[in-house]
């Protein structure tokens, strides 16, 4: 409790030596501001007021202006040097010969520039007003950036940091914390139950990855392929995503219980049954969602690459494989990376689906939880009843942040490895 109060004095005292230098500043670039957006409608209006003369501010002039209003510190006479400057810009126009001249020597001008490797400008009126808009803000984001990055390491990295150095403590609460180096994390790999649970998050990531995402993408194939009523089915299909983990547990309760009731059994009583149970909500709710990005990639799919493919004499088969799939790698990527992670991540459906039963006893005496996984494991350690369960629970975390984020980086370079650049 005190590192935070010390942590949080510091990030006070940070932000006052932030904000008193700049407090000066920001006045002056807020008047200079509201003369800016003043003089920006006035100009406006005027230049509205002139029937016979141009309306648009050709590109030297408006990088006059923008050099007048950022270089002077008084802005009211920088205005009025630049109104100035659009009165001269401003002039009746001319014959159609000296027009005709004139672009002629632009476009001659251009294609010189052009030559040269330097780029065009194309500084209208609404880019300018844009940068006057933007650059008394962008000189004060500190200003700005400084609460919303306070808040993210009181919430994120204070925790998260504080989190590992627990894993290396013995406590009960974390103001009696005491360093017991790596006993936790020892006491962590020898836990029967540990890796139990290790080995069944895994089997069921595997499985839930290949069902989830292969029935996934057969519907989003089918809806795409212009059958009536695709939008309801969509809807259909997305609704239980939107269900939350804690109710669609108990409501599969009932329905597996209800079924397997005319067997004199229950998904608490074999482990096979509580398996497939977790296998069938999870696939239940996710294919709806996995179901949408992959529709997203197959919309963006060019026609042109389809029409070539039938042109060649290619079959549906082929053009699904060669060129419909290399196509989707990016929406491919994105639901291998939410549904291993979300199969590693599973606590809520666990929990009220089973509760990692049924129980198993070893040959050591130990006890363990046939359906539990990594996460509802990691819960029933930290508030068990043994004294040093909240120590070995915190090592157990963080060997649980290393593999999902192990395994998901190896995941996203495997397969952004092999998209395509259209």
């Amino acid at each position: 409790m005190m590192g935070l109060k010390i942590c949080l004095g510091i990030f006070f005292v940070l932000f006052l030596f932030l904000l008193i230098p700049i407090r000066y500043r920001f006045i002056l670039e807020i008047k200079h501001l509201a003369v800016t957006v003043e003089f920006i409608f006035g100009l406006y209006k005027k230049t509205m007021e002139l029937p016979g003369k141009k309306r648009e501010r050709t590109a030297d002039a408006d990088e006059k202006i923008e050099e007048f209003l950022f270089a002077d510190e008084e802005r009211p006479a920088a205005a009025q040097r630049a109104e100035m400057i659009l009165a001269d810009e401003t002039e009746p126009e001319k014959a159609p010969e000296e027009k005709t001249k004139e672009n002629k020597a632009e476009k001659h001008k251009e294609s010189a520039d052009e030559g040269k490797g330097k780029k065009k400008k194309h500084n209208g009126g609404t880019s300018v007003n844009s940068k006057l808009l933007r650059k008394p803000i962008q000189r004060c984001f500190l200003l700005f950036l400084a609460p919303t990055f306070l808040a993210f390491c009181i919430g994120f990295i204070y925790p998260f940091l504080r989190g590992i150095y627990l894993s290396f403590c013995k406590f009960v609460t974390i103001g009696d914390a005491s360093f017991v180096g790596f006993r936790n994390y020892m006491d962590a790999f020898n836990d029967a139950s540990f890796i139990h649970a290790f080995w069944y998050t895994a089997l069921y990531a595997i499985v839930s990855l290949f069902i989830i995402n292969v029935l996934a993408f057969l519907i989003a194939y089918l809806l795409t392929l212009g059958i009536k009523g695709a939008n309801l089915f969509r809807t259909a299909f997305f609704m239980p995503n939107l269900i939350g983990g804690i109710v669609l547990g108990y409501i599969w309760s009932m329905i597996f219980n209800g079924v397997l009731g005319k067997i004199n059994t229950s998904i608490l009583m074999e482990t096979r049954y509580g398996f497939w149970g977790l296998i069938i909500l999870m696939c239940w709710q996710q294919i709806g969602y996995m179901m949408i990005i992959y529709i997203a990639g197959l919309q963006a799919v060019p026609g042109e690459l389809i029409e070539a493919a039938k042109i060649d004499g290619a079959t549906k088969w082929q053009t699904l494989t060669r060129v419909t799939i290399p196509n989707i790698m990016p929406s491919i990527t994105i639901c291998l990376f939410l549904t291993i992670t979300n199969g590693f991540k599973l606590f809520d459906q666990n929990l009220a689906l089973t509760n990692g039963q049924p129980f198993e006893q070893l040959k050591d005496g130990s006890v363990i939880k046939t359906t539990e996984m990594l996460a509802l494991n990691i819960y029933n350690t930290f508030y068990g009843q043994s004294l040093t369960g909240k120590g070995v629970a915190q090592a157990k975390a963080v060997i649980f942040f290393i593999l999902v984020a192990g395994i998901s980086i190896i995941q996203l370079k495997a397969t952004r490895s092999k998209e395509v650049q259209q």
